[in-house]
Formats: structure tokens, C-alpha cells, sequence
């Protein structure tokens, strides 16, 4: 397979084309091909770092902004209390009461909670208190290894006749 690349002529003077790929090329058209594309990759670079820029504002006014949100939602929700009428005027909606566990969704929960303490090992405050150290014993000073010596036997008594 041949190459994509081909070229027909140079002269000292830069003057020649160039093909690629069954186009061809002079030297000046394809210096202002590879400048259009410096020229968009520099526009993209411009417009990120704008981007970024618009980004950074933008957070930096929200940090500002939503507590100030916050509470004046908070405010129109305490003022109105549960008017859903007034309070669709602000674009907000009641808080929901919560609704309370079911004893037996309670004590399951309770009986995960204390599942996870013992797999855990979590212990309160006064669980705590009761946990007390101990210092381990340390052996007396080490002593000094001692020569082996092959236990010398002892004569048998001898048969008195």
C-alpha cells in the first residue's frame, strides 16, 4: 500500500506541492490550512479559560446568594405556616410532618443499631469509663543462657552377695 503522501516538486524558493491523500497542496495553502487550525485551537483556549472564569463567579456568588435564599424561604414557611395557596405565590410547597415509626420498624431499627455497635465495637460514654487498662506483667530481668551439658550417668548399685 502506498503512502498518502507525495511530493511533486521542490525549489530553493519554498515553491512546490505537497499531496495527501489525492489532495494537493502548495506551500502557501497549506500554511494558512495549519494557521486556520492554530487560530481555532487558540479561540477554544480563549473560550475555556472564559468559561472557567464564568464558572468561578458563579460559585462565588451562590456561596453568597443561597443563604440568603434559605432563609427567606424559611421565613415565608414560619410567616405562612401551611397555606399551600400563599405559599405556591413564592413557589414553595408545606413541609411534611414526619410521620412516626410503626413499633415494629422502630424495634427492628433499634435492633439493627444495636447490631452494628457490637459488630463495630462501639462503645458510649459510660461504657468507656468502665474500660480500664492493665499493664502487662514483665518478666524478671532475662536471664543469662546457661552451658548444656550432657547429664553424666549414674552407676547402677551393685548387687551385694
Amino acid at each position: 500500500m502506498g503512502s498518502p503522501f507525495a511530493v511533486s516538486e521542490t525549489r530553493p524558493g519554498g515553491t512546490g506541492s505537497l499531496t495527501v491523500d489525492g489532495v494537493t497542496y502548495t506551500a502557501t495553502a497549506l500554511v494558512q490550512l495549519l494557521q486556520s487550525l492554530a487560530d481555532a485551537l487558540a479561540a477554544v483556549d480563549a473560550a475555556k479559560a472564559s468559561w472557567q472564569n464564568a464558572l468561578t463567579q458563579l460559585r462565588t456568588l451562590q456561596a453568597r446568594v443561597l443563604p440568603v435564599i434559605r432563609g427567606y424561604s424559611n421565613l415565608l414557611l414560619a410567616a405562612n405556616g401551611n397555606a399551600p395557596a400563599t405559599l405556591a405565590d413564592y413557589g414553595l410547597t408545606p413541609r411534611k410532618a414526619k410521620t412516626p415509626l410503626s413499633t415494629e420498624a422502630q424495634a427492628q431499627a433499634n435492633a439493627k443499631i444495636e447490631a452494628t455497635r457490637k459488630a463495630r465495637n462501639t462503645m458510649g460514654k459510660q461504657q468507656k469509663k468502665q474500660v480500664k487498662g492493665t499493664v502487662p506483667t514483665s518478666p524478671a530481668a532475662p536471664q543469662a543462657p546457661t552451658a548444656t551439658t550432657s547429664p553424666t550417668p549414674t552407676p547402677a548399685p551393685k548387687p551385694s552377695t
